[in-house]
């Protein structure tokens, strides 16, 4: 058939893909029940997300930094962060809830950050309420931005969304900083101000995460990432505890590093991989993750 053949099939799957925007898709999967959305790092890792049969994938800033070379500070761009979106998006055809740390600047960035957002792929993101430069959200020394500006930017965000189906989710530091009754405030204020969805960052214990959700009731967000300030907690026990969404931002990044600087070590001490070969991802299936046959047309990926 050729190329001219496979332009037609890819642009065919475009369309059929766009009869349902990724945020109802989002949204009709946390009313079926939690929605479990692993990190990916990059499209590979977002392939496997779906391969392994997840309903949704995670963009995470700081992994999409980390990757990059840099800390998670708030260094990229909005331009290398929707590149990222737009590959995760288009190789897994999976809703995408993506991190927007700060939202690329005041009120007018937010705007243009949410449309952005939006034509890459995604089906939701998140804003934080921190001070710019940011910092991970499990670290000390945060700063947050008075409740009112948070509010703006919220707003912002709900006006200039292309769908409504599209999902803004506000998250709020407040916990380390000014306390919990603080972030439950804050919660409550950014619903109010139209967010979807409110995250409270960092909450450290299983009864935390209970009384906020009962202080600020609607669809809330649990973050389950490795080495912070929150104790690890089952997808399940998140249900429990009244929580919609949980994400695992960084474990498949932290996997996947853990085994290379291992393998780096390997390498450099054998001079040879043949030891490793069994930890290794064979040849085949990397071309099954792909739908690759050799010899064969690949057809573009979506959805």
């Amino acid at each position: 058939m050729g190329i001219r053949g496979s332009s037609t099939r890819f642009h065919q799957r475009q369309e059929q893909v766009s009869d349902q925007h990724q945020g109802l898709r989002l949204r009709e999967a946390m009313q079926r029940g939690v929605v479990h959305a692993p990190g990916a790092f990059n499209a590979l890792v977002a392939r496997a997300v779906k391969q392994a049969g997840f309903e949704a994938v995670y963009v995470s800033g700081g992994a999409t930094a980390n990757v990059a070379g840099f800390p998670d500070i708030g260094l990229l761009t909005l331009t290398e962060v929707c590149r990222t979106i737009r590959e995760i998006s288009d190789a897994s055809g999976l809703p995408v809830i993506a991190d927007a740390d700060t939202g690329f600047g005041e009120v007018e960035s937010c705007a243009r950050t949410v449309v952005a957002f939006e034509r890459a792929g995604a089906a939701a993101l998140h804003l934080e309420d921190q001070v710019f430069p940011k910092r991970c959200g499990h670290l000390d020394g945060k700063d947050l931005v008075p409740t009112e500006d948070m509010v703006e930017k919220v707003r912002a965000m709900v006006k200039h969304r292309l769908s409504p189906h599209f999902v803004i989710i506000a998250r709020t530091d407040a916990r380390h900083v000014s306390g919990f009754d603080d972030a439950v405030k804050r919660g409550n204020a950014y619903r109010a101000a139209g967010a979807d969805m409110v995250f409270p960052e960092g909450l450290q214990s299983e009864s935390e995460f209970a009384d906020f959700a009962k202080a600020c009731p609607g669809l809330l967000l649990g973050n389950m990432t490795e080495f912070g300030k929150t104790p690890d907690i089952s997808v399940r026990r998140f249900g429990e505890l009244g929580y919609s969404m949980v994400i695992h931002p960084l474990s498949m990044m932290r996997l996947a590093m853990g085994s290379v600087v291992q393998g780096l070590a390997r390498l450099k001490s054998d001079g040879s991989a043949a030891s490793m070969l069994g930890s290794m991802q064979s040849r085949s299936d990397l071309y099954k993750l792909l739908d690759y046959t050799p010899g064969k047309a690949w057809n573009f990926p979506r959805g």
